[in-house]
């Protein structure tokens, strides 16, 4: 293990100081820290006033519920975790460079998307690779790049993310976009999307990129869509739709189901349709552990079987000049 790590500035820092500071950070205090670290308080409390004092600057802010990081404080915190989680993963491919890949691999994944990929991934994994661990975080796909930033997760699956700083996006495949009604209403199988025109819609906030993608094309098409409800929840959707409320417009696997029961009456969009892609990214700035190197592969394998089987329902190949969104 690594002893020190140096700053262009000269300044030296012990890994042990940089795990001692994460885990304050993360803990929100410094006594749970300690108990965490198994370490006397005070211990802990000198080790900050002497990363304080050798960087100038204030790291910490006190207060009777806690600490909470200052501005350095958090800059500080994100580049530890970083340094510290590339000086594990070196250190574990430095063992076991002659065996199969090893270690914790994070993938960050938006919810619609962990429910079809998640199961089948580890599934995968564990079988072919049954040395890595695999660990999934759910949210929002704005989360998630955010996470992949900080180095929290270490691999990620995005609508239509683009190439960020610090990563690259790869295409994996494109979701069909269509509309739902409620129950027995009367709908063709395929629309345009012009037909929503003056109808109440329930859809996510503006906030939410599917949003976005439906204000955009709607826009190009010289309308605004006639909002009756925001809510930034699939299911709550479909229950609101359901109900009565409106029309909506979601992925087509997310309103299989719920189409084939009659519970909702599910109608595709007319040619050329909406379609939003599905991104794999992968970071550019911090080492990549054959673990992640060995997931990131299955993962593109995963994500191939689910398409010729027809399991992601409504997905396609990406197709050059379809229309994505950043969500």
């Amino acid at each position: 293990m690594i002893a020190a790590i140096c700053f262009s500035y000269g300044l030296i820092m012990d890994t042990r100081q940089l795990r001692y500071f994460t885990e304050i950070v993360s803990q929100g205090s410094i006594s749970r820290a300690a108990g965490v670290l198994n370490i006397a308080q005070p211990a802990l409390s000198q080790a900050v006033r002497t990363l304080e004092e050798r960087l100038g600057t204030q790291l910490l802010t006190r207060s009777h519920a806690g600490v909470a990081p200052t501005e350095a404080g958090a800059l500080l915190a994100r580049r530890a975790r970083r340094i510290l989680d590339d000086l594990a993963r070196t250190e574990d491919d430095l063992r076991n460079l002659e065996q199969d890949p090893s270690g914790e691999v994070r993938i960050g994944l938006p919810g619609t998307i962990s429910g079809i990929v998640a199961l089948p991934l580890i599934t995968a994994a564990r079988a072919r690779y049954p040395r890595i661990s695999i660990t999934v975080a759910e949210a929002m796909s704005g989360f998630i790049a955010e996470w992949l930033a900080e180095g929290r997760v270490d691999l990620a699956l995005l609508y239509s993310a683009g190439n960020k700083r610090g990563a690259v996006a790869e295409p994996l495949l494109e979701e069909e976009l269509a509309v739902l009604f409620g129950a027995g209403v009367a709908a063709p199988a395929e629309m345009p999307l012009t037909e929503l025109r003056d109808r109440p819609l329930v859809l996510p906030s503006p906030a939410h990129g599917l949003r976005s993608q439906i204000d955009a094309a709607m826009q190009e098409l010289g309308f605004a869509p006639q909002v009756a409800v925001e809510i930034d929840s699939y299911i709550n959707i479909k229950r609101l739709v359901a109900a009565g409320f409106g029309a909506s417009i979601l992925p087509l696997h997310a309103v299989r189901d719920e189409g084939a029961q009659g519970s909702l009456t599910v109608c595709r969009l007319a040619a050329p349709g909406l379609w939003r892609g599905v991104d794999l990214l992968s970071p550019t700035d911090r080492p990549v552990s054959r673990a992640q190197e060995a997931v990131r592969d299955l993962l593109r394998e995963v994500v191939a079987d689910l398409l010729r089987e027809g399991r992601w329902y409504g997905a396609r190949p990406p197709v050059r000049g379809s229309v994505h969104v950043r969500r």
